[in-house]
């Protein structure tokens, strides 16, 4: 059954009127009818099965019929912290590591980003980005989509992680010494993991430096220079299946 999100399913009994974007995407993509049946997923992650009752040029109304079982959150929470990078790019990051499970994603700008913010196209940037996210959580079936938070700094983003008693991992592609095998299988069952994935650039090593001051390990997928965007896919993907629900 196709899946939709709403922001508080309730009680989950009786009826609920769907507007917006899910509306629409019901009636005029997809275009569905009276009778057909539905899962809502809520963002505390409740799901129900429903059937659509009727709807208008606005409105989609559906019967909340029987409650579902979630699936259980992930063993790690994940954080990814992602240079920024070029649209088609960044929606690819959002869209592939939403699927994978991860929980929170803060874009930051480092000495060598390409792409500048623009605060006034970040608006629409954001809400572009949790469309992205939304659509990959309702597609995966996972419980809630991930948080996308503010652009930072690099240099704000080491202060927000100092102290923290985390796996910290930040990947870079002029370690020599750390690949990511070791610390991931150093490392027993971490209950939060933080990655940090740089620009097209890199990092310099000025900013490895303030990274390791602030409790990251620096580590290399190996012989392989992977573009940004695979590496983020590439660690999620790995922190999962070390530690999380993946496999």
């Amino acid at each position: 059954m196709r899946r939709f999100f709403v922001e508080e399913i309730g009680e989950g009994k009786g009826a609920l009127v769907l507007r917006g974007a899910e509306a629409n995407h019901i009636r005029t993509v997809l275009r569905m009818a009276p009778g057909d049946r539905i899962v809502l997923l809520d963002s505390q992650g409740a799901r129900h099965e429903a059937v659509i009752a009727s709807m208008d040029r606005r409105e989609v109304t559906v019967n909340l019929e029987k409650s579902l079982p979630s699936p259980p959150p992930s063993p790690v929470e994940i954080t990814l912290c992602q240079a920024l990078l070029r649209s088609h790019s960044m929606d690819l990051i959002i869209q592939k590591t939403s699927e994978l499970g991860v929980d929170r994603i803060l874009p930051f700008v480092s000495e060598r980003t390409i792409v500048k913010p623009d605060k006034g196209a970040f608006v629409n940037k954001l809400r572009h980005w949790r469309e992205i996210a939304l659509s990959a959580t309702k597609q995966s079936g996972r419980l809630k989509p991930p948080e996308i938070g503010p652009i930072s700094t690099f240099s704000e983003l080491m202060d927000l992680w100092r102290g923290e008693e985390i796996m910290k991992i930040v990947l870079w592609e002029d370690e020599s010494v750390e690949n990511l095998k070791s610390p991931l299988r150093a490392t027993r069952s971490p209950r939060k993991a933080v990655g940090v994935i740089g620009p097209e650039g890199g990092f310099s090593n000025e900013e490895i430096e303030k990274a390791r001051e602030a409790g990251f390990v620096s580590a290399s997928l190996g012989h392989r220079i992977l573009r940004s965007e695979t590496a983020a896919v590439t660690l999620v993907a790995l922190l999962q299946y070390e530690w999380g629900d993946l496999g």
